[in-house]
């Protein structure tokens, strides 16, 4: 028997994985509080005197929403038309990284391991990386960032050996007495300067070196506007019509448009 002809196993993958039933949209109203609400916690967690007042609270908390995410985990892949794929997928990376941690925090024993830890409980942050599953707009915004990553890689790399040439300079210019003491904090002070941050930690002293400044700054204003254009035009690019919430009986693939007749990846019949 296959997946499709389980009932009980096709009603869960329809009420998980698509939103058009009542039971759909209250799965994931639930599932979105729930992740809101975890997020919280490990942003309450955080803070020193709360964490020293409520941390067995916290600690109860974790492995309640670690256990709920866990379910909802396992019956994803329980009932996905093909579990591999949604494993693959960025939201299936997305959901393992969020239960993930808390279990790996049991098997690092030791008190040398507690940056560890503190890292581990960090990466439970990764929960709200859930809430884009349940943006309509995301999608495309995705799939613009995606389009564009030829020319934002071209980009970053002008970039790179521009802010190289002039960390380079200013190093000749400046010089160790005036705290550019070698080319790779030169280039630190031009990405700083070059991204009009402008720490201040470390600033050109000769009139030669003020001038180079004053072109970076002025440069940076120019080049920050790029990868903006390049994403917008993309975004431009995209269809008018977002994706909606359903999925292929057939191959599982979600995110099949409102008006489409037959799924983008395998053609059947939606």
């Amino acid at each position: 028997m296959n997946r499709g002809d389980n009932p009980l196993r096709e009603r869960t993958r329809i009420i998980i994985f698509e939103s058009d039933t009542p039971a759909g949209k209250a799965f994931d109203v639930v599932l979105i509080l729930a992740i809101l609400a975890s997020v919280l916690a490990v942003m309450a967690a955080s803070v020193e005197h709360m964490r020293a007042a409520y941390s067995p609270l916290f600690r109860e908390l974790e492995w309640g929403f670690t256990l709920l995410f866990t379910v909802e985990y396992l019956l994803r892949l329980w009932s996905a038309r093909s579990a591999w794929r949604y494993q693959r997928s960025f939201f299936g990376v997305v959901d393992l990284l969020s239960i993930l941690p808390t279990y790996l925090s049991l098997i690092i024993p030791g008190a040398e391991y507690v940056l560890v830890l503190r890292l581990l409980r960090t990466l439970r942050i990764f929960r709200v990386l859930k809430l884009l599953n349940y943006m309509q707009g995301s999608n495309i915004i995705l799939g613009a960032l995606a389009a564009s990553r030829h020319k934002i890689t071209v980009f970053i790399v002008a970039v790179s050996v521009l802010v190289t040439l002039m960390g380079s300079f200013m190093y000749l210019i400046e010089g160790g007495e005036n705290g550019f003491t070698s080319i790779p904090v030169s280039i630190y002070w031009a990405v700083v300067t070059l991204t009009t941050v402008g720490y201040g930690d470390i600033s050109p002293q000769t009139p030669l070196g003020q001038f180079m400044a004053g072109f970076i700054m002025l440069t940076g204003y120019a080049i920050i506007a790029v990868p903006t254009g390049i994403v917008t035009a993309e975004l431009a690019r995209a269809p008018r019509e977002e994706p909606n919430s359903r999925s292929c009986r057939a191959c599982g693939a979600s995110g099949q448009r409102a008006s489409a007749r037959y799924c983008d990846q395998c053609g059947r019949e939606l």
